[in-house]
């Protein structure tokens, strides 16, 4: 794979534009679990705009994260820092493939459960969403170690495209 400097501007807007959306879909979840539990007790429901952010907001992240995962295969993704820790590199080698897996699987147990009415796949909704929110905290963290701890300028990568 290559291994670029760092990313691109595209690769860094995305990044950014998926954080803001799943963190969207977190603030107004309210509105589709009220839903969801009227459809699965029988009962009418009435158009909701916030029921339809989240479903429509789930597609696009899904779109999005299928494009930042083609840019990632073209161009690449950097190295970590040489200095780290041979465990950090695995742990956040993991963490960040169980984040893009969660981040297509999320969208896509979401649109079986909502248009397909499959309960199993609400119930593999809510975990995942779970366990994404655990991830994104883990995520954070890290970022802010290398920052603060290590003064690696991780962040930067995430700031800037490269040259």
């Amino acid at each position: 794979m290559i291994q670029p400097r760092g990313y691109t501007a595209v690769q860094i807007g995305l990044h950014w534009i998926v954080a803001v959306l799943i963190v969207l879909q977190y603030v107004f979840k309210d509105a589709i679990s009220a839903a969801w539990r009227a459809t699965r007790l029988g009962q009418e429901t009435g158009f909701d705009p916030l029921v339809a952010q989240h479903v429509f907001g789930g597609i696009l992240i899904l779109a999005l994260v299928v494009w930042r995962l083609v840019l990632r295969a073209r161009h690449g993704a950097p190295p970590p820092p040489e200095q780290e820790a041979p465990a950090l590199k695995l742990l956040a080698k993991a963490t960040h493939g169980i984040l893009y897996l969660l981040m297509l699987g999320l969208p896509v147990s979401g649109a079986v459960a909502w248009f397909g009415g499959v309960g199993p796949a609400a119930g593999a909704h809510e975990v995942m969403k779970t366990l994404l929110l655990l991830l994104v905290v883990l995520h954070v963290v890290g970022a802010l170690y290398h920052q603060f701890v290590l003064k690696t300028n991780l962040m930067a990568r995430m700031k800037r495209p490269a040259a």
